[in-house]
């Protein structure tokens, strides 16, 4: 992946918003399109050199980005509060402006890790024709218990701990996509949050992947995800968290290579 980001300028919530964004083998201009979807407190720079290894593995290009609030993309406004309906204006509205912008117009394939795993399937449910396969760690699909507990546990740790200062290294301001995140997550208002029955109309090849000691959610997550889709796969990963990428990078890379040339992601688009 090229260490220089670029930016995108897109219209969103009445303002001009710069993405950054990162593309990864841009010359393979003749096969697949993978996009990365970071998690809730994610951005370009988190994923290191993951996407890299993977389109490496997978003989595809990819295109990495940081969300609006996220990265080096422009900063939340600090009265910007998200709504229980943050992840379906992503994936309604800033990734396909970020589409439009970039002028890619080719079914493309989604990689998605926790809240991005929620936006590349609630984009797969609302756009079919533009989504040629979907891949989702660790994504979330309805409120857990869990999942409350363990970011009120990282709110804690983000005002006693200098988890501030190391989120620094990856976003200009680090409270942007910290409290966007968190008090959305922790507000009464979305205990109710669910997408169970909006992924049904999901129809392209779909790879759902949990670490067994994931401590943001449960293995009811991707069930939950087979038995709305019916041709998801599913795959536990063993020993590892949240963030299969980093806990277990060779079996994930093995298990999304498997899939993706299983259904021909180097063919032309």
């Amino acid at each position: 992946m090229s260490d220089a980001a670029n930016f995108v300028e897109i219209d969103w919530l009445g303002r001009a918003v710069r993405v950054e964004t990162r593309w990864v083998a841009p010359e393979k201009s003749a096969v697949r399109l993978l996009v990365f979807l970071h998690e809730g407190l994610g951005s370009v720079a988190m994923w290191k050199d993951f996407p890299q290894r993977l389109c490496a593995a997978v003989g595809c290009r990819g295109l990495v980005y940081s969300r609006p609030g996220y990265g080096r993309s422009t900063p939340r406004e600090p009265d910007e509060t998200w709504g229980p309906d943050f992840m379906h204006r992503q994936a309604f509205e800033v990734l396909p402006a970020l589409l439009e912008a970039l002028r890619i117009d080719e079914p493309v394939w989604l990689f998605g890790h926790s809240d991005g795993g929620s936006i590349a399937l609630l984009y797969a449910a609302r756009f079919p024709q533009r989504v040629a396969g979907a891949v989702v760690l660790a994504p979330h699909i309805m409120v857990e218990d869990l999942s409350v507990q363990s970011i009120a546990a990282a709110r804690k740790t983000y005002l006693e701990t200098d988890l501030r200062e190391r989120l620094g290294a990856y976003h200009d301001d680090p409270d942007s996509p910290f409290w966007g995140w968190n008090r959305i997550w922790l507000a009464p208002e979305f205990r109710n949050w669910s997408i169970e029955k909006e992924i049904e109309s999901i129809v392209c090849p779909l790879l759902a992947l949990q670490g067994a000691r994931d401590e943001y959610g449960t293995m009811k997550q991707i069930q939950g995800i087979a038995q709305a889709v019916a041709q998801a796969e599913l795959v536990e990963l063993p020993d590892c968290g949240h963030s299969p990428q980093r806990d277990q990078p060779d079996l994930l890379i093995a298990a999304v290579t498997r899939f993706m040339q299983q259904h021909n992601p180097g063919d032309p688009p």
